[in-house]
């Protein structure tokens, strides 16, 4: 008894000491880890958010680019640094798609991190050259069907969105193409515009401007609902495939065990930033959609991504070495 009692009285001296650590947070610099290089969409979204993150906490918001390995140095920092709040992770949807890619990936996405909140997601636009005799997902896949194997779809690389939208898009039509993989979404984009390959599923951003000046025909675009960013393009789920979505997106990550109080204080910050005119406009005009919400439902969807992505990646035999 006296032991039990002896460890209730430490456990309340100590309890108290966390919720001021927790109230007082931030008193000094945050680093925000960022898995890719300076330039592009995700740079410019962490850099776009980090100025009024920093006003909201009242400390300086460090940006950290940590490029390479699809993310991999970057996550595996993120899951290594010290659970204080002081170090945080921008991640995008391969944080969760890695492990059924890569062997040996040295995080695990649901155990290693505590979600804050989702970022924005960036929508994908099916395209075809425009030589392709089809204006609809339907004739689409009649064409598809007449090259007996022969139509070429682009991607920006094996294991990108991309990629594994037009996995996915083969498994729910069961049709048969070629798939043909570039370093790159430029490109990708560049050799669909030329007519080398037939068909691309391009990031929005990157699309739509060469969609307007007639470059390339868009078809459809790939998230559940038709989407702000080209609210004309059916979505592919109502072209004949219920359930179909694709979506790239980013998001807001602390290393697990972070103190509950601190990422409640985080989600209200990224909230409420992500809701402000001037960063919703920017975002918009960026071609993503601004998203938010609870660092719970954040959660449920990176384990939700995680375990559809598994499926597809095993169905299609996709292995990264």
């Amino acid at each position: 008894m006296r032991k039990i009692f002896g460890f209730c009285v430490a456990l309340g001296l100590l309890l108290p000491g966390v919720a001021v650590a927790a109230e007082d947070y931030p008193n000094k610099p945050v680093r925000l880890i960022v898995s890719v290089p300076p330039g592009g969409p995700a740079d410019t979204l962490a850099r776009l958010v980090g100025p009024h993150l920093s006003k909201y906490l009242g400390q300086i918001l460090v940006i950290d680019n940590r490029g390479g390995a699809n993310g991999i140095i970057a996550y595996d920092m993120g899951a290594r640094a010290p659970a204080d709040g002081y170090t945080l992770l921008q991640v995008a949807a391969g944080v969760v798609i890695n492990p059924s890619l890569y062997k040996n990936v040295p995080y695990d996405p649901i155990r290693d991190f505590a979600p804050i909140s989702l970022g924005v997601t960036v929508p994908n636009i099916l395209i075809v050259h425009p030589s392709v005799a089809a204006k609809s997902v339907q004739e689409l896949l009649g064409v598809i069907k007449s090259k007996q194997g022969a139509f070429a779809f682009a991607s920006a690389g094996n294991g990108t969105s991309g990629h594994l939208a037009l996995e996915l898009f083969r498994l729910s039509s069961k049709t048969q193409f070629v798939h043909v993989p570039y370093k790159g979404g430029g490109p990708a984009l560049a050799e669909t515009m030329a007519g080398q390959v037939q068909a691309l599923f391009s990031i929005a951003l990157a699309a739509t401007p060469q969609v307007k000046a007639g470059k390339v025909r868009a078809l459809a675009i790939s998230s559940a609902q038709r989407s702000p960013v080209a609210p004309e393009l059916p979505t592919i789920a109502e072209s004949g495939f219920p359930g179909f979505e694709v979506i790239g997106w980013f998001g807001w990550l602390a290393p697990a065990q972070t103190p509950a109080a601190v990422i409640a204080k985080l989600n209200k910050g990224f909230v409420q930033t992500l809701d402000l005119p001037e960063v919703k406009g920017r975002l918009q005009s960026m071609s993503t959609v601004p998203a938010g919400g609870t660092a719970q439902s954040f959660g449920g969807f990176m384990r939700s991504e995680r375990d559809k992505w598994a499926k597809v990646i095993k169905a299609a035999n996709i292995r990264i070495q």
